[in-house]
């Protein structure tokens, strides 16, 4: 019983302390507990409010091939058979969006996070750089686009899936990016429409 206590005691200061971090990055108690590394069910992160689920796809991209439709809000890994994994996706803001083809370039776990010159202009309160972790803003893994600054990246913000809130990469919740980063290799053709 006492070591019980004890435990779930130095649970509760790791937890504030994890909170005080993020909060000097200038993220609230809601971006932790709520969209943050979800404590609760020991996952990655809140739930998609778009379930990842095989679809059907007539396209004459091959297997393999990540299509990503940004009015649609979704990201489609082409599998054999006319089939797809479908995907909910947090895209650009008006203003961001992009379009074209690229390959990954890279892949990270838990990447650290350095705010390009073009947005820290527009938002000089951000860190100038943030280790990888729970905290960041980046989530738990990171498919680079070829040379772009654009990533397909995880998100502690679950809730932003399928809304237009990015500079132009796109959101994915923790869980759906894992999935998507252990099925996909570096060299992937990545195809981006509006």
């Amino acid at each position: 019983m006492i070591r019980g206590l004890a435990l779930l005691c130095a649970g509760a200061v790791m937890l504030a302390a994890g909170q005080a971090q993020a909060e000097g990055y200038g993220f609230d108690s809601g971006d932790i507990l709520g969209g943050g590394p979800n404590f609760r069910s020991g996952g990655y992160g809140g739930r998609s409010p778009v379930p990842r689920t095989t679809v059907t796809l007539q396209t004459s991209y091959g297997p393999g091939t990540i299509l990503i439709n940004t009015s649609e809000r979704r990201l489609y890994l082409v599998l054999p058979g006319g089939q797809a994994l479908r995907y909910g996706i947090g895209v650009g803001r008006d203003g961001f969006r992009w379009s074209g083809t690229h390959r990954i370039s890279a892949k990270k776990e838990w990447p650290a996070w350095t705010p390009p010159p073009q947005m820290l202009r527009r938002r000089p309160d951000l860190p100038r750089h943030m280790p990888g972790g729970v905290e960041n803003p980046l989530g738990a893994r990171a498919m680079y686009l070829g040379s772009t600054l654009y990533r397909i990246h995880g998100s502690n913000e679950p809730e932003t899936i399928g809304q237009a809130v990015s500079s132009g990469c796109f959101r994915m919740t923790n869980d759906d990016v894992v999935d998507l980063y252990n099925r996909v290799p570096v060299g992937t053709t990545v195809v981006v429409k509006n």
